[in-house]
């Protein structure tokens, strides 16, 4: 976040032969859980005949049962969506062991060593590739058998585009009108669209329960652009809310909505930075400094949002849990309204140190949805004070992006993300109770940011 003045995947590349989308980031297990059906595909589907140089192990078998649920998926949503039957990847599926110097290359490339890490789908041969051994792997122990799933649906879904107009030759005539980050939306919302499926229950191999959607989640926005890239970046993907919002898309809305995205309707959070200052503190500001300039910006917000029945809190900073109220984390709205208490001592400041600063800022601005449903007299407690909270939260984040002068950095949303995946203080009432979801968390949050506070 941008210092206020007081007073006032995978990084992800494009090439013209391939769209590689899985070079992952660093970061802690969320869950494990088999998706693969035992009882109707006991320890998956055999990769021989389906995959090209595969070894037969478990990641190819996991691999290929969802090649051939997403062969399914796409057989009856395609000819729905596009008015025409979905054909098989001509080139089809190859396997690649980057841990053997031998390991026989994949159409599109030069050498083994390129997938290193990596999947990638390339409309020249029609063919998707992944790395076996330092990718697919990688994403099992991280997020369990979920972000294989996820990664896989995303590369199917660049094949659908190649055969619905928004292919390499599309994006090679006209490049304003395809950009990566509009080609790279779509992909993460076709793989909504799947990933819905197999959580609906359709799915003859596969299944997902809805408590594994934080795990492929996170795995989509592990897959962020680096902090400071620009949206007009020839291989830009999308920061986390970019990522996360179009996979929503797709979960909630379905194929369709997916393949009507255009630069015209679609808008993106991603950005650079604008100053040598705002580059050189990675777009954070001192945990010392964020609450004042937070707390600035909320209030009027929030004051706009609650009417003439708004009072502002007091902001304490105290060096222990807050005493208020019943457990809301390391920032609690007291319910007589009165205060709002920050616990500066160590969660928070660490929650600040290990996430940024808008994480702090996103934490502080759920309390302050909680004054503001104080101030209309709405219940503080139970699923719809919870719900309110986050939607609040989106809807103030998006008041940031509306100002002339900038005050949200490169990163921040990267942050809102992440803080509402891990944690659930935003979504806690004045009793402590939350929505215990990441997935509906981050849900809720897009929708305020998207349809603004009159929603929430």
């Amino acid at each position: 976040m941008r210092a206020r003045v007081p007073g006032l995947v995978v990084g992800l590349m494009l090439s013209t032969a391939l769209v590689a989308c899985t070079t992952t980031v660093p970061g802690e297990p969320i869950s494990q859980g088999r998706v693969i059906k035992e009882e109707t595909t006991p320890g998956g589907v055999d990769p021989a005949g389906i995959v090209e140089n595969t070894d037969g192990g478990e990641i190819d078998r996991l691999a290929a049962t969802v090649v051939e649920d997403l062969k399914v998926y796409w057989g009856g949503v395609f000819p729905e969506v596009f008015d025409k039957e979905f054909t098989d990847l001509k080139g089809g599926y190859y396997s690649v062991d980057t841990a053997d110097a031998e390991s026989p290359k994949p159409p599109c490339t030069d050498s083994a060593d390129e997938v290193e890490g990596n999947a990638f789908y390339c409309p020249t041969a029609d063919v998707i590739a992944w790395d076996r051994a330092a990718l697919l792997p990688v994403l099992k122990d991280r997020f369990g058998e979920a972000g294989v799933m996820l990664v896989l649906a995303h590369e199917v879904g660049h094949a659908v585009q190649n055969r619905t107009g928004a292919g390499l030759a599309e994006r090679r005539a006209e490049p304003d009108r395809f950009p990566t980050i509009l080609i790279e939306a779509m992909a993460d919302c076709y793989a909504g669209g799947f990933i819905r499926w197999v959580v609906d229950g359709n799915a003859e191999r596969l299944q997902m329960r809805p408590d594994q959607l934080d795990a492929a989640l996170a795995a989509m926005i592990s897959f962020r652009d680096p902090v400071g890239t620009e949206a007009s970046d020839r291989g830009a993907h999308g920061d986390a809310f970019d990522r996360a919002s179009a996979f929503l898309d797709g979960y909630e809305s379905g194929a369709r909505l997916c393949s009507e995205m255009t630069v015209d309707n679609r808008t993106f959070t991603l950005s650079g930075f604008i100053d040598a200052g705002d580059q050189a503190r990675g777009g954070n500001i001192r945990f010392e400094e964020i609450v004042e300039s937070i707390t600035a910006l909320l209030d009027p917000f929030f004051a706009e949002v609650a009417g003439e029945s708004w009072r502002t809190p007091q902001l304490r900073e105290i060096q222990d849990e807050p005493s208020c109220t019943r457990p809301q984390g390391p920032v609690a709205f007291c319910p007589d309204g009165s205060a709002i208490e920050v616990d500066v001592s160590a969660e928070l400041p660490g929650i600040h140190a290990e996430i940024g600063d808008y994480a702090t800022g996103t934490l502080v601005a759920g309390r302050y949805a909680l004054a503001s449903l104080a101030a209309a007299g709405e219940p503080l407690s139970g699923p719809d004070a919870q719900r309110s909270a986050v939607c609040l939260t989106g809807a103030f984040t998006a008041s940031l992006f509306e100002r002339e002068q900038r005050f949200l950095s490169p990163g921040d949303m990267d942050e809102a993300v992440q803080v509402l995946l891990k944690y659930d203080y935003v979504a806690r009432d004045v009793d402590g109770g939350a929505v215990e979801s990441g997935f509906e968390r981050v849900s809720l949050f897009r929708q305020g940011f998207a349809e603004g506070a009159r929603e929430c």
